[in-house]
């Protein structure tokens, strides 16, 4: 798969975020904190920003929060979406205070009339709505029909949300269909991506911790966007958010379809290794953290595939015998001392 062949959808605009239709795939995050508490929510998205989330989501789970949307909005530099249920009122007043995005299913607001309240307003200002539908969570009638929550139920039951707002003359919609289950996911987005070709939220949900959310969250979002399925990703896991959207970065990255900040690439270490490996990657790692440009650095601990892995890379290491070669774009540098070596590679990368 190449960037050319990914799946043609629909373009819309999160904030000032392309969304669908050759865009950039968008890294997406969602706050742990209490909205209602505007300093930590504000505190954990410009944490977030430094870590390149792209679009930030937040839970309003009443009127209060819905009335801190405005204040927090006014705080951050990335869009942000509001994530609603069931409360058509609250809707409204996300919308009142500014976002740029909602994250709600009209089929669950009730009576015709307070959605296309919704729709109207979202119309008025442009907000586009993510229909988020999630296996755990499927209407009774759609789990009666299946027997269980397939990922043809979870189609069904995005394309009655969907529905719901064409009937309205609304077409800036997003669509999710999440699992905890990575082939139930994989195969939902696969039939609805064959049938429409609205923009898609990817990810599988409920991870768990590291590292086993991380492996599945690979495994799914890595399946899909090889398959050309996804506009934007978002990782959930029982972690940090900064971990969600590093993960993130490096499942794009992987699959070729975005290039950010460092790719470290060392050894695993065995019995030729004549230096502390894990050391030396621990000490670069946590010192080009903050680098966002594309930069390929090696760390490698002996000369069977160490040399040559660092020459491939803009900066390498190639260590031995408490001594190590420096390289920078496949030529040696300088040779220096085991208890050097770091510090040199560092000084090239910056100088």
């Amino acid at each position: 798969m190449n960037k050319s062949e990914r799946k043609k959808t629909r373009r819309l605009y999160i904030g000032n975020v392309p969304i669908g239709n050759g865009a950039a795939v968008a890294v997406q995050s969602m706050t742990k904190t209490d909205t209602r508490d505007i300093k930590k929510t504000v505190r954990q998205i410009k944490q977030l920003e430094r870590a390149g989330c792209e679009i930030i989501r937040v839970a309003v789970p009443d009127m209060e929060a819905a009335r801190a949307l405005g204040e927090i909005k006014r705080k951050i530099k990335i869009p942000l979406i509001a994530d609603i249920h069931f409360n058509y009122m609250l809707a409204l007043e996300a919308i009142f205070q500014g976002v740029d995005g909602l994250r709600i299913n009209p089929g669950n607001i009730g009576a015709k009339w307070k959605v296309k309240e919704v729709v109207n307003a979202a119309k008025d200002k442009k907000v586009p709505i993510r229909i988020g539908v999630n296996a755990g969570s499927l209407p009774k009638d759609l789990l009666q029909k299946y027997s269980d929550p397939t990922a043809q139920a979870m189609v069904e039951a995005a394309e009655r949300h969907i529905e719901i707002l064409e009937e309205l003359d609304f077409h800036d919609i997003k669509v999710s269909l999440k699992a905890s289950d990575v082939l139930k996911t994989v195969e939902a987005y696969n039939l609805f991506s064959n049938k429409h070709d609205y923009p898609l939220h990817v990810g599988i949900t409920e991870t768990g911790p590291i590292p086993e959310g991380a492996v599945k969250s690979a495994i799914g979002i890595g399946m899909l966007l090889l398959e050309g399925i996804g506009d934007t990703v978002r990782v959930s896991l029982t972690d940090s958010p900064v971990i969600e959207v590093n993960v993130a970065y490096e499942i794009l990255r992987v699959t070729g379809l975005r290039e950010y900040g460092v790719e470290i690439i060392s050894c695993p270490t065995c019995g030729r290794c004549e230096v502390d490996i894990k050391k030396m990657v621990k000490q670069v790692k946590n010192a080009l953290k903050n680098i966002k440009k594309p930069l390929k650095v090696a760390v490698m601990g002996c000369a069977v595939n160490g040399p040559g892995e660092a020459r491939e890379a803009d900066y390498g290491i190639a260590g031995g015998r408490a001594q190590g070669i420096v390289f920078v774009k496949g030529k040696i540098v300088k040779t220096v001392k085991e208890s050097e070596v770091v510090k040199a590679l560092l000084d090239e990368i910056k100088p």
